[in-house]
């Protein structure tokens, strides 16, 4: 998609080029939607955002009109329509359930009464549960569980700026608000109400020392809600972060490993 890359690129430095453009921005969210292209993507340098695809998205609000849908008793007024072929695709969608057009969920994805936005991707074997919403752009991997609630934050702007990613394995619990561009590695359990953001403090209180962490979980660890005092001129209050009280241990079972580590750490989910 190398010719798509470069008209969008210049239709969006010069909207003027928008009109030579619009067929390669259509084409570009429709690879999205099959999953032919992404957002983001990780490399043996560590996650890579292409951000021509970001700015086709962005240039796909200006090219697409509105229109009206009617779903049994519902009715919908908007820019994207729905994604379809949820069947052929093997993916399971829980009705008031949304996955909006351009975003692409892999076989064995089961979505609850939640949200997946224009541009995210869903891995193989992840639950997206009861309210849980998938913001724009934003990328989990295979086998996560998004428990009722979790808000994963959209990163849209500017298309350089990383997405929210989740990687494979990993358990957010519920309410759970990921935003920023965040990145919670490989099989990181996130007890209930853990809020983190690109300055939240993510400290490690297993050893000796706290171990500071900003803008990404470690693998494998397992995190709940804290705080810890700051002093201000009106004195000192709790500001919130989050804690790292544990690590999973490593299994080829997962789901055991998952269990183990919510009882031996006492984890809300």
């Amino acid at each position: 998609m190398s010719d798509a890359r470069a008209l969008i690129d210049s239709a969006f430095d010069d909207l003027d080029q928008l009109g030579e453009a619009t067929e390669a921005v259509r084409a570009t969210i429709a690879a999205l939607d099959r999953g032919e292209v992404r957002v983001a993507e990780k490399r043996s340098n560590g996650w890579v955002v292409n951000e021509w695809v970001k700015r086709a998205i962005l240039l796909y609000f200006r090219v697409a009109g509105l229109e009206t849908w009617q779903v049994g008793p519902f009715e919908f007024h908007d820019k994207i329509p729905l994604k379809s072929g949820l069947a052929a695709a093997g993916v399971r969608v829980v009705p008031p359930g949304t996955v909006r057009y351009g975003a692409f969920c892999e076989p064995g994805v089961v979505v609850m009464p939640g949200y997946v936005n224009i541009g995210a991707r869903v891995g193989s074997g992840s639950l997206v549960d009861t309210w849980a919403t998938v913001g724009s752009c934003a990328q989990i991997g295979k086998d996560v569980h998004l428990s009722g609630g979790v808000g994963i934050g959209g990163v849209l702007e500017p298309p350089s700026a990383r997405p929210v990613i989740v990687e494979d394995g990993a358990f957010i619990g519920s309410r759970s608000i990921l935003v920023e561009g965040v990145v919670i590695e490989e099989g990181a359990v996130l007890g209930a109400n853990t809020t983190i953001t690109a300055s939240t403090p993510i400290i490690d209180v297993t050893g000796s020392e706290p171990v500071e962490y900003r803008g990404r979980v470690p693998a494998r660890s397992v995190v709940i809600p804290g705080t810890r005092p700051k002093a201000f001129p009106a004195g000192t209050y709790e500001l919130p972060c989050a804690l790292i009280i544990g690590q999973r241990s490593e299994s080829t079972d997962r789901k055991t490993s998952l269990n183990d580590a919510l009882r031996v750490f006492e984890v809300p989910v």
